[in-house]
């Protein structure tokens, strides 16, 4: 199947290369199919190809808000954060969605520009339809934390576990936030109670000896550690617990 999508679009394109200028259907066409190309590119890790799709699809077509995205999300993996916001800059000018409202905050927040993220996001919660509402709820937690607004930071975090229970990333970043504002005991009470329902993540475990280091409990830590050691998924992560043992000893 694979291969005969290949084909058609390589024929497509080919066609289309026999004559300088393309009818309006045909380049519209053709411009969609170097944007799937992209895409595909993208999601195999292939930046320099994505970049040659997306770049040809904003060619043919200027104005395409999910080609303009998809550049802006290419420009922040290569590091260029100021050509990313551009892009999404230019993303929404032609066209106001939910999905590039959250990606665009996404990336103010990695800039450090959290009021701005906040507004968007505000924005893209006004779409029920968009189907990542625990993200969006996720990056506000985020956007308001940046600010100082912790109360406000752990209502949009536990909302976003509403969306998605089975998923850590809200009850980790809850962890994390009390950690910020020292509140050293909720974070502990946290991480041990996500820690005991998945007993070789390492992440958490990360989270939880920092918190026991702070607060000076370290036979605490060697025990978590060991116990971690236990369940430890890879070799890698039974490593990074000897190595932590040997260093609070």
């Amino acid at each position: 199947m694979k291969k005969s999508i290949l084909f058609i679009c390589l024929t497509l394109l080919l066609s289309a290369c026999s004559s300088s200028q393309y009818e309006p259907e045909k380049q519209l066409e053709l411009a969609k199919i170097h944007y799937q190309m992209g895409i595909d590119a993208l999601n195999k890790g292939m930046l320099p190809k994505a970049f040659v799709e997306l770049m040809e699809s904003d060619k043919l077509q200027p104005g395409q808000p999910d080609v303009e995205d998809a550049l802006a999300y290419a420009w922040r993996l290569r590091g260029n954060l100021d050509k990313s916001e551009y892009y999404y800059k230019k993303a929404l000018a032609h066209g106001s969605r939910a999905s590039t409202q959250n990606n665009y905050a996404s990336l103010l927040i990695q800039m450090k520009k959290y009021k701005k993220a906040e507004t968007l996001l505000r924005k893209a919660l006004k779409d029920p339809r968009y189907p990542n509402q625990d993200m969006l709820f996720l990056n506000l937690g985020d956007a308001l934390l940046g600010q100082g607004l912790f109360d406000d930071a752990i209502a949009a975090y536990r909302k976003a576990k509403l969306f998605r229970p089975s998923d850590l990333r809200a009850q980790m970043k809850e962890a994390d936030a009390y950690v910020q504002f020292n509140r050293l005991n909720y974070a502990r009470a946290l991480y041990e109670t996500i820690l005991r329902k998945n007993k070789g993540m390492r992440a958490i475990a990360e989270g939880l000896l920092d918190v026991l280091k702070k607060q000076n409990d370290l036979p605490a830590a060697r025990k978590m550690l060991k116990t971690f050691h236990q369940h430890a998924a890879s070799d890698l992560d039974k490593a990074w617990a000897n190595d932590e043992l040997e260093n609070i000893r």
